[in-house]
């Protein structure tokens, strides 16, 4: 978090365009990555009746989020669509976290990964919808209650995709940037280690659960 100025970019240039890619938050993305392959294969390396405490937690998200999204999509859907939602909140959980570790950066300050999510989640409800309602029955939607709503109902469905991801972007990069200005007001000594702890687990939880949360809505809405 205290470096949100000090990003490595790699540029690619391809005739007149060029590219730019965030090594910073690329190289986080990919340390939370490989932390929750490693805690999938050590909670369910060894199961047992009696868990050990790696497996009581993954069990425990597995079925928080399996009965949340159960209770919004249904029975047979929540088979579907629980095991992503699941991991969606568990990378959001640790991408947000680990800014708390010192010297690490997380990758929802870039606002990259926010967005991204934000896009599988709009494909992945439109998705849900036409196969819940048919093609037919999916663009139908969008003339509702009258033909002159399709402009509304299209802006409406592409804000959704700004709103989830500016608010989780917006919110982690407020955090880190009022960290690093108190941090450089008192030079570090005692309030700093708090907004740490503060803005990396206490909102950085709230936050995943509410991106998560607002992804299983908009997938329910397209469903029903």
């Amino acid at each position: 978090m205290n470096e949100i100025g000090g990003i490595y970019q790699l540029i690619v240039r391809i005739g007149e365009y060029s590219f730019h890619f965030n090594l910073t938050a690329i190289a986080m993305t990919w340390i939370v990555i490989a932390l929750l392959l490693f805690f999938g294969y050590m909670a369910s390396r060894r199961r047992h009746v009696l868990p050990n405490s790696m497996q009581v937690v993954g069990e425990l998200l597995v079925a928080q989020f399996y009965g949340l999204t159960e209770s919004t999509l249904g029975k047979e859907r929540a088979k579907s669509y629980a095991p992503l939602i699941v991991a969606l909140f568990m990378f959001l959980l640790l991408s947000n976290w680990i800014g708390a570790i010192p010297h690490m950066t997380e990758p929802t300050t870039d606002l990259n990964t926010p967005l991204s999510l934000g896009l599988m989640g709009f494909v992945l409800a439109h998705y849900a919808g036409i196969r819940a309602k048919g093609f037919k029955g999916y663009i139908k939607t969008y003339f509702e209650p009258i033909v002159f709503m399709l402009p509304m109902n299209l802006i409406g469905e592409l804000a959704k995709v700004i709103s989830i991801s500016f608010r989780l972007f917006g919110n982690m990069m407020g955090g880190a940037i009022i960290i690093l200005v108190v941090s450089h007001l008192i030079y570090s000594l005692v309030l700093p280690p708090f907004l740490y702890l503060f803005f990396s687990l206490f909102i950085g939880t709230i936050q995943a659960f509410v991106f998560t949360m607002l992804t299983v809505v908009y997938i329910a809405v397209q469903v029903d």
